[in-house]
């Protein structure tokens, strides 16, 4: 009889893991966005889990793009430090932080001094309990029927398993799926909403993915996100106290209800040592709920739910050095007044959009449109524009997401906002100098549907460029370019390698107006040459006749220029 290879875990299956947990959660991510139900209805679970996978994708890319001229590549142990401190820094949400909690616990097993450098079965069990455990040391008041839940059940159906680590896998997977479907049983909010755990949804998703990292064989279709109609002959009665008050959060710890709970989501990363972050943890737990904080090694992530986002913030300031600050408000009503402002009378139509700088999102203010910023490297989440469109107050909604990689995040944020009774049109805009011409033709007084088109037809008819710095060496559809190479794109493609930003950015005005042009807009980064603006003016004037040019501000905008030919 032939032997059945052992399966392992080393620095690629790593990268593999990650690659396939990305996918997975891209598939399901709407589904999983449309059960998270509770304690806010801004659906942004599944949005939240792969922008926090992404970000440890990310990290994992960028280890082996180091090692890309060693040919052994990263260790495990390289692998899963990068990949756990990507998860940190980039994590989203309750579910994105507890993920990221997660994943530095494995790393703590499998990239610990002294780890072998492949991962077998009994170091996976071990890591996986791990997991498990810090993840709810990490909530200040952890909840059964959550992802908590979940991960638990995983370890403890690892730790029953005897064999590799495609075994071991394997039953954590099983275990995890058997534990979702429970969750309505332990969860009252999920029982009435007739779902299962969201977060806990997500992570059968990534456990899913590693069965295929070791193994290579595709898991079982992820389960039913819909849960089974309670039997009233066969099941138990409900817990009176679970079902006649507010329910905990259904994402991770307890949280007050919607209604009269707290009002905004504060997030951010801190550089803090341990004893001050013992101490931030007593101080944000009397200011609100839901409060997670993950990390160590003097870099932490801080999620809470509090009505004072100002004392939230304060208290980090205190424990140490709080960046990358995020602060969303979840409804209307003024919490610091007592009670709820004066219902106020809905517009008929507004535009909500996404812009990548605070000098667009003032010209996008000024042309009257709701903003969402996108701080570079940090793209808002499903939730962020949801808040947006409520902020907006209106009827109709036109939004904007002015960046590809964020459509199908703008689509769940569309569909919830359907289902609260706006009528809102997503206009696929790819770069924020569509989304100005498309503002630009908008007309209130037109009916809905024509103004949607012609705000459509404006946005395709714009080409767009951008001229970006090289963080990395990379192949690109113009060649290999190098960290720190000045790099052209038109329409997404990167068109122009060159050493000049003046330079580069010239050959790319002239090729976008090859196919003619009557308007050139120019959006100046912080970090461009100050004389670039007025050198592609003068271009402009004194090569095409019957060409106008348009000239703003980006501010800190991730890109160095932004150019829109119409």
């Amino acid at each position: 009889m032939a032997q059945v290879p052992q399966t392992f875990l080393d620095g690629l299956a790593v990268r593999t893991w990650c690659g396939l947990a990305l996918r997975a959660l891209g598939r399901a991510r709407a589904e999983i966005d449309a059960i998270n139900v509770y304690p806010v209805a801004d659906g942004d679970t599944g949005t939240n889990l792969y922008l926090t996978v992404e970000s440890a994708a990310t990290a994992v890319e960028a280890v082996f793009a180091g090692y890309e001229t060693q040919p052994a590549g990263p260790t495990l142990a390289d692998a899963v430090r990068a990949m756990a401190h990507g998860a940190l820094i980039g994590a989203r949400g309750n579910s994105g932080t507890i993920l990221a909690q997660l994943l530095r616990g494995m790393a703590q097993v499998l990239a610990a001094d002294g780890a072998q450098p492949r991962c077998d079965g009994p170091a996976l069990r071990l890591a996986l309990r791990r997991a498990a455990d810090s993840a709810r040391q990490a909530v200040a008041h952890p909840v059964e029927g959550t992802v908590l839940t979940v991960a638990s059940a995983a370890a403890d159906a690892a730790e029953r398993a005897d064999g590799d680590c495609g075994t071991v896998a394997r039953a954590a997977h099983a275990g995890a799926r058997a534990a979702l479907a429970a969750t309505p049983a332990q969860l009252g909010v999920l029982a009435r909403a007739g779902v299962v755990d969201a977060g806990g949804s997500g992570l059968v998703a990534v456990l899913g993915a590693l069965v295929e990292a070791c193994t290579g064989e595709t898991v079982d279709a992820e389960p039913d996100r819909v849960a089974s109609t309670p039997n009233a002959l066969t099941d138990p009665e409900p817990d009176p106290e679970t079902e006649a008050g507010p329910a905990p959060d259904a994402d991770a710890g307890d949280c007050a209800a919607e209604d009269g709970g707290p009002a905004f989501e504060v997030i951010y990363l801190l550089e803090a040592d341990d004893t001050a972050v013992a101490r931030l943890r007593t101080r944000l737990d009397a200011l609100g709920d839901s409060l997670v904080v993950v990390g160590g090694d003097g870099l932490w992530n801080v999620h809470v739910h509090v009505d004072d986002a100002g004392a939230a913030v304060e208290a980090g300031v205190e424990a140490g050095r709080p960046y990358r600050i995020r602060i969303t408000h979840f409804g209307l009503g003024d919490v610091h007044t007592g009670g709820p402002r004066p219902p106020r009378e809905r517009a008929q139509r507004a535009v909500v959009a996404v812009v990548p700088g605070q000098g667009l999102a003032e010209l996008y203010t000024e042309a009257g449109a709701t903003t969402v910023l996108a701080r570079p490297g940090e793209p808002p989440a499903s939730g962020e524009l949801l808040a947006a469109v409520r902020r907006a107050h209106a009827r109709e909604v036109v939004l904007l997401p002015n960046d590809a990689e964020l459509r199908d995040t703008a689509a769940a944020a569309a569909e919830q906002a359907r289902t609260e009774g706006v009528r809102v049109a997503l206009i696929p805009t790819r770069s924020a100098v569509q989304g100005i011409a498309a503002l630009a033709v908008s007309e209130p007084g037109r009916r809905f549907d024509e103004d949607v088109v012609q705000m459509t037809s404006a946005a395709g008819a714009t080409r767009y460029g951008e001229v970006v710095v090289a963080e990395h060496r990379s192949w690109t559809t113009a060649g290999i370019c190098q960290a720190g190479d000045v790099l052209g794109l038109i329409d997404g493609d990167v068109a122009v390698i060159g050493a000049d930003v003046t330079a580069t950015a010239e050959t790319v005005l002239d090729r976008m107006l090859q196919a003619g042009g009557e308007l050139v807009t120019l959006v100046i980064g912080d970090e461009a040459p100050e004389t670039v603006a007025a050198h592609l003016e003068t271009r402009v004037r004194e090569s095409y006749l019957a060409v106008d040019t348009v000239v703003y501000g980006g501010g800190h905008q991730g890109a160095l220029l932004l150019i829109g030919v119409e």
